[in-house]
């Protein structure tokens, strides 16, 4: 039953990130808005990570818009599983062994 969940957890959260992340709003997230609204959106500065690979919110040298944030959707679904999974081997493991 637990494999059963978590290949069903899995899939369900790819074909969000993957194919359903397209049609979210366009619209500024909120930190954006708040920031437009009280005028201080000039003051901001681009973050460490603007060029990495996925970057943006979307993959570099994939063309294709939908297609490029459909694979950062999928890679940070990958890499959120990857640290969580990894976090709670880590205190699984410490906690079975003490």
């Amino acid at each position: 039953m637990n494999k059963r969940f978590f290949f069903v957890f899995l899939l369900v959260a790819v074909v969000i990130a993957g194919f359903l992340s397209f049609y979210a709003s366009s619209s500024p997230d909120g930190l954006t808005k708040v920031a437009q609204d009280k005028k201080f959106a000039s003051q901001e500065k681009d973050h460490q990570f603007k060029d990495s690979p996925v970057g943006d919110y979307g993959v570099k040298g994939v063309d294709n818009e939908r297609l490029s944030g459909g694979l950062a959707g999928v890679i940070g679904v990958g890499l959120t599983l990857a640290v969580g999974g990894g976090l709670f081997w880590a205190v699984r493991r410490r906690s079975s062994a003490g």
